[in-house]
């Protein structure tokens, strides 16, 4: 699968990786992250241009967040129900309107790169629940610039080892986003001790 990937990325360049940052920002299982670092890889070599890796990524980013929030403005309670059916699922979207209830454009753009497992429920959810369209863009222009150029970056300096460094990767997302749940579920339990005391 990892071959094939690579593959599609220096056949196709830019325009793959623009299609594959679009389809994840809406929740579509694309392995992105290893795309871009592919992508950042090729530019190393010479293979690819930097500035139509990082635009064609930028722009898929950005079209996405931009789909996902207007399907949450037009659907998004109907939307957001069926997808809580599954519990995998439904635990991600508990999160994401635990981070954009509780910092909202802050959130949006933190779970562009910080957590972006949370992203595409982050952007149903910002539509859904009203959220600005200026603040929740603004949000998610930059947060999704951090995430493209880091990627994009890191793959341009360990373009040797793009597999490994992709699988470091997704482990530190996911510590980091566990880390963040266990943290706010603490401060909320703790919250929760000091209004019983009282």
């Amino acid at each position: 699968m990892t071959e094939t990937l690579l593959q599609l990325v220096a056949s196709y360049g830019a325009l793959v990786l623009g299609v594959a940052t679009f389809l994840s920002c809406l929740a579509m299982p694309v392995p992105t992250s290893l795309m871009m670092l592919a992508g950042g890889a090729f530019v190393a070599s010479g293979d690819l241009a930097l500035a139509s890796v990082a635009g064609a990524a930028l722009t898929g980013a950005v079209l996405g967040d931009q789909a996902g929030y207007a399907l949450g403005r037009s659907a998004g309670g109907r939307l957001l129900q069926e997808i809580e059916r599954h519990p995998a699922r439904a635990r991600l979207v508990h999160k994401a309107r635990g981070l954009l209830g509780r910092f909202g454009g802050t959130g949006v753009f933190l779970s562009r790169w910080l957590f972006s497992p949370l992203g595409p429920y982050v952007n149903l959810i910002g539509g859904a629940a009203g959220l600005g369209w200026a603040r929740f863009s603004i949000a998610s222009v930059l947060g999704e610039t951090v995430w493209v150029a880091l990627y994009i970056g890191l793959g341009a300096a360990f373009s040797s080892d793009v597999v490994l460094l992709a699988d470091l990767l997704g482990n530190l997302v996911a510590t980091l986003a566990l880390v963040a749940v266990a943290a706010a579920l603490g401060y909320l339990l703790l919250q929760r001790l000091r209004e019983e005391r009282s």
